[in-house]
């Protein structure tokens, strides 16, 4: 099945409002800017998608990227690990403000909620964040006389990542640390749209070296130059 997407309008064109929505990356490496600039785009044409709730490892830097999301308005509600990195602005006046919603998740738990999505696990235990108020109203476990708590698998209905090679039936691989939380939410999401900078023919990847198999990518746009988060900051560029 060839899933290739002509263009990052056409790749994003069904994400609905209100939808529960994953975003990978770690700051800038292995996030997919240009995915998320084509639904910043969308929104700003027709007023859609809007009142999502996205997940991703941090709130956004500067005004680019998931910044420029919330600053737009797109976002009802952050689940993340670093809300209040370097730059991140438009996250706080939106919170500050009670305009924006924050679910804060230590982020090993974070990964591991959305890995036992993928994985179809509904829930696990960990001693992280026991006796503190993360872990208030979840149920608690004594295992070999240690206290743990238990959390929830974490899915999504729409997820975005960024891949490096990737063929015309969605099979994917990852540059150094792009990999990050991009394999995990492919599995987690029901739908997955992926970017990458090289769409290959189908079986022109080696199979040993493919990360994500094309059976949870469900789009796929080639962006031959992505851009860098960090270096769109540093240039102060206001998307």
């Amino acid at each position: 099945m060839n899933k290739t997407s002509p263009s990052l309008a056409d790749a994003v064109s069904d994400i609905p409002d209100g939808v529960q929505l994953m975003i990978g990356g770690f700051g800038g490496s292995g996030a997919p800017i240009e995915l998320i600039h084509a639904l910043i785009d969308r929104f700003r044409a027709t007023g859609s998608p809007k009142n999502l709730t996205v997940i991703n490892n941090n709130a956004g830097n500067g005004a680019i990227g998931i910044a420029a999301m919330i600053k737009a308005g797109m976002v009802r509600k952050m689940i993340c690990s670093f809300p209040r990195s370097s730059n991140a602005e438009a996250f706080n006046e939106k919170y500050l403000a009670g305009e924006i919603e924050l679910e804060l998740i230590p982020q090993g738990t974070l990964a591991e909620r959305i890995r036992a999505r993928g994985a179809g696990i509904p829930a696990f235990y960990t001693p992280t964040s026991f006796g503190t108020e993360l872990a208030e109203g979840k149920p608690t476990e004594t295992f070999d006389g240690k206290m743990y708590v238990q959390e929830l698998w974490l899915k999504a209905d729409f997820a975005l990542i960024k891949g490096h090679d990737g063929d015309e039936t969605g099979n994917l691989t990852y540059r150094l640390a792009g990999r990050n939380f991009n394999p995990l939410m492919a599995m987690a999401a029901d739908r997955t749209i992926a970017q990458v900078s090289n769409l290959r023919a189908p079986g022109s990847i080696d199979p040993e070296a493919v990360v994500t198999p094309g059976i949870f990518v469900d789009k796929i746009v080639e962006v031959p130059t992505p851009q860098q988060e960090e270096v769109l900051v540093r240039r102060g560029v206001v998307y």
